[in-house]
């Protein structure tokens, strides 16, 4: 084998009978309580199938389909993860040209005399005059992982790319979840004014009817000013829902990468919130753990920095390098061409801090703080995952009952309503009684209105709980830099 080829496979050999120092990763183990089914999830609420990466379509509802996926194309907070991960992807790259190596070509002319022509002339030679003078030379050097520091800090960039993958997911779950109640409580506040709008007709109606038996000598200025009042306070809640309705359309209109004026038609025409009638699907908490984008980036944030143990191990230890330079130069073409002006150098660079390693000591120890705090970090997403869905769910279930009770409500008080018109004409009850059941009749329907909302915004907070909706988002492509 000839010199040269031993020496081209040398860094080879060198890598395979080379090992990586510091701790292998192993991946942290959840309580194992964390993948039982919730307990929040009774059968009127949840089922344990899995939920669909595209929840928003269990709505049935082509506008808010239309809308979500607007905003997970064009969001510009999504825009700006994106740009994240094209940059980690960048650091990522820069890690992996360790393995090569690195090379430099330098090359210059220059004006003016020599050293050696100096010389020469000293020694009794010709008269150095002034020249152009070229150079060129090449070096490269090679790093021999001997001890991991390039695949430690490889791994580490890798993990950091993941985790910040798994960032931009976390963007993804939550633009989908405010572009969906967004929409949600649009419609909502649409149906609260139309409530409203109902409610002083009704209150309109009593009011007109009570200044006619006024006019005919049946009814007081007390009870028409009493009329009025009530229709006064259903009349003020009108303006209230309306602003709050054009204020969700704007919201929505930022979530889809619009601006404000630019709200979406189909959103505005939309007067009934979308709901889901049957169980949501949940499924179980291990489903859960493995599905939650803040749980993976946890954990490949953990990887990260228990990689970045090794790079700091490293630093204990030698950093062999393989180098070598070529040179030439020359007053002329030729010269610098002629075996005789041509130089090079080949052999080993080691390089060790040792004895003095409280450097590289010091960088263990915050390295692997840095860890530790990943640990417990990864623990409580966990955690909170799993509460966040117990929460969610739990919620969920008491307005799905108070729902369910409103509604109940709202037939007993129109019921009463209607009997107390019959009972004021027959004189059987006061006028302040009357007014007293619209009063009830109104509140309730308000409350049904509200909780109508409030059950679409509970459902979008479970399934924002259960991390889903990013598996298959489209791509985000982020703005063109300069």
């Amino acid at each position: 084998m000839s010199a040269w080829r031993a020496l081209a496979l040398a860094p080879l050999m060198l890598a395979m009978t080379a090992c990586a120092v510091g701790p292998n990763y192993h991946d942290p183990q959840a309580p194992p309580t964390a993948g039982a089914p919730f307990v929040s999830a009774t059968p009127k609420v949840a089922t344990a199938d899995a939920p669909p990466t595209d929840w928003w379509r269990l709505y049935d509802d082509p506008a808010l389909d239309t809308l979500v996926q607007q905003a997970l194309t064009e969001n510009q907070d999504l825009k700006v993860a994106a740009a994240n991960l094209l940059r980690a992807s960048g650091v990522l790259a820069q890690a992996r040209a360790g393995l090569f190596p690195t090379t430099q070509l330098t090359a210059n002319d220059l004006w003016g005399k020599s050293s050696t022509a100096e010389l020469v002339a000293a020694l009794g030679g010709p008269k150095a005059e002034p020249a152009w003078l070229g150079s060129g030379a090449f070096n490269v050097s090679y790093e021999v992982d001997l001890f991991g520091r390039i695949r430690r800090s490889i791994e580490a960039a890798r993990a950091d790319a993941a985790a910040t993958a798994e960032a931009e997911n976390v963007v993804r779950i939550a633009v989908a979840a405010e572009t969906a109640r967004a929409y949600a409580d649009a419609c909502a506040f649409s149906e609260q004014a139309a409530t409203a709008r109902r409610s002083a007709a009704l209150s309109r109606q009593v009011m007109d009817l009570t200044q006619r038996m006024r006019d005919l000598g049946a009814k007081s200025d007390f009870d028409v000013a009493s009329a009025a009042a009530v229709y006064d306070q259903a009349s003020a809640a009108i303006p209230t829902f309306e602003g709050e309705r054009r204020a969700q359309l704007f919201e929505l209109a930022v979530l889809t990468g619009r601006p404000p004026a630019e709200i979406s038609q189909a959103a505005a025409a939309c007067g009934t919130p979308p709901t889901i009638k049957t169980p949501l699907p949940v499924g179980d908490g291990a489903a859960l753990l493995r599905r939650r984008p803040d749980v993976r980036q946890a954990e490949r944030t953990l990887a990260a920095d228990t990689a970045r143990i090794g790079v700091a191990t490293a630093d204990f230890y030698p950093t062999v390098s393989l180098t070598g330079n070529a040179a030439t130069s020359g007053t002329s073409l030729k010269q610098i061409a002629s075996a005789g002006s041509f130089s090079y150098q080949l052999g080993p660079l080691i390089t060790w801090t040792f004895p003095n390693v409280l450097v590289a000591r010091a960088e263990v120890i915050q390295s692997k703080a840095q860890a530790s705090a990943d640990i417990a970090s990864f623990n409580s997403v966990v955690l909170n995952a799993l509460k966040e869905t117990e929460q969610a769910l739990s919620t969920y279930d008491a307005e799905l009952a108070r729902h369910t009770a409103l509604i109940a409500e709202v037939k007993d008080n129109q019921r009463a309503f209607d009997l107390a018109q019959i009972q004021l004409q027959r004189g059987s009850i006061s006028f302040p009684d009357l007014l007293q059941t619209e009063r009830n009749l109104e509140a309730a329907r308000a409350d049904l209105s509200a909780s109508d909302q409030a059950l679409i915004d509970d459902q979008v907070a479970v399934f924002q709980a259960l991390g889903g909706g990013w598996e298959d988002a489209p791509t985000v492509v982020p703005p063109k830099a300069p």
